[in-house]
């Protein structure tokens, strides 16, 4: 009896749970599909507008002027007359060398000259009394001769000895070495009581001038070549007032606060790395760099006067990586385009070829739009327009416009 009364209940079950089945299949069925449009696409109408691109360029800071301190004669050094690492000007004595020996030939120098000098009148005297007795043939022709030679050679010994003075004068003033330019002066080489000789390949101290500093940075051939072709083609404009105006990143991320110019691009081509430098020059009234320190210039190329801009979500790559985007036709309809980006321009790609001005890129949605399918597009509206108040109860900034 108890197996009969368990069938029975478990047949009952079965029964109920089929009729529920049924019903729910009769209710599905009986509703129909539910009934919708082509989905939305966020899009963006394309506007070419001016744009200044830049390149960023790593490099090194070089001293404005460069000197080193050399003795022009040789000698004991007496006296050092500066502080390393100070500032020194133009003229200043730096070393004070032995001039004991110099001051003796400066003296010897002068007193042959002036021996020479009295030697002279009479020389004359007699030269111009032998050519009256001469005009008389009171003398005769050789005794001329002698005396004229004599004059001529009295006036060359004056000549030698007024260019001897000089030399041991000159030789003198090197006693003393002096700053060839302004600037700041390093370490020196030397102590007092060394010995110094002219023309030694060892300098006694350098100095550099830090105010202005120049900025070298290499850019390669290649760089060059596409920025020559982007000029002939009349894709980029390298004649805006701004063109030579350069910035500067420091080597611990901050920006340097004052612009600089760039002077000029070398013409020839370094073969270990194939580029060609760059040189600009930076006011550096404060010191803050330094010769040889690691920067980033941040040079304007010139500007894009017809620029094609869209957001980097819209663009999308195909399993080899070239870049695509997705537009709407005038029916509504998806369109795939195959389009060539040069750089990147904050959160936009800059878009050379592919895409034309009045067109409408797919922004947000594509998930949902394949191409030949029908969208609805509707404008993109970027995530900080969305939201009128930002998070700390602040109104945000207006966004860029993406290229709408």
């Amino acid at each position: 009896m108890q197996i009969f009364e368990r069938t029975g209940r478990m047949a009952a079950a079965v029964i109920f749970l089929c009729i529920l089945i049924t019903a729910g299949c009769g209710q599905q069925t009986g509703g129909g599909p539910p009934q919708g449009g082509p989905p939305e696409v966020a899009v963006i109408t394309i506007q070419p507008q001016p744009v200044a691109t830049t390149t960023e360029l790593a490099g090194r800071t070089k001293a404005h002027q460069i000197a080193e301190v050399r003795p022009q004669v040789g000698g004991i050094v007496q006296r050092r007359l500066f502080t390393e690492g100070s500032d020194v000007r133009a003229g200043q004595v730096l070393y004070q060398i032995d001039p004991a020996t110099y001051q003796a030939a400066f003296d010897n120098a002068r007193a042959a000259l002036a021996r020479s000098e009295a030697n002279l009148p009479a020389i004359r005297l007699k030269a111009e009394r032998v050519r009256e007795l001469l005009a008389d043939k009171a003398v005769s022709q050789q005794d001329y001769d002698d005396a004229t030679a004599a004059l001529k050679q009295a006036e060359a010994d004056v000549q030698y000895w007024k260019a001897t003075v000089e030399n041991a004068r000159i030789n003198l003033k090197y006693t003393s070495v002096t700053a060839p330019i302004s600037g700041r002066i390093g370490r020196s080489s030397v102590t007092e009581g060394a010995l110094v000789s002219a023309q030694q390949p060892a300098s006694l101290a350098t100095i550099q001038r830090l105010d202005p500093m120049y900025v070298d940075v290499p850019q390669s051939t290649t760089e060059l070549l596409r920025l020559r072709r982007s000029t002939e083609e009349g894709r980029l404009d390298q004649n805006g007032t701004k063109q030579r105006k350069v910035r500067l990143i420091l080597d611990d991320g901050r920006p340097y606060p004052l612009e600089g110019t760039l002077e000029f691009r070398d013409i020839t081509v370094d073969p270990t790395t194939g580029s060609v430098v760059l040189r600009a020059v930076f006011p550096n009234p404060k010191g803050i760099l330094l010769p040889g320190m690691y920067v980033r210039a941040v040079v304007q190329e010139g500007i894009h006067k017809q620029a094609i801009l869209v957001p980097q979500q819209a663009v999308s790559r195909d399993p080899k990586g070239n870049p695509l985007a997705l537009i709407v036709d005038a029916e509504g309809k998806v369109q795939q385009r195959m389009i060539t980006t040069d750089r990147a321009i904050g959160d936009q790609w800059l878009v050379t070829s592919g895409l034309a001005a009045g067109e409408k890129v797919i922004v947000e949605g594509m998930q949902k739009a394949r191409p030949g399918s029908t969208v609805k597009a509707v404008p993109f509206v970027a995530e900080e327009e969305k939201s009128p108040v930002a998070a700390n109860g602040t109104t945000p900034q207006p966004a860029a416009k993406n290229g709408r």
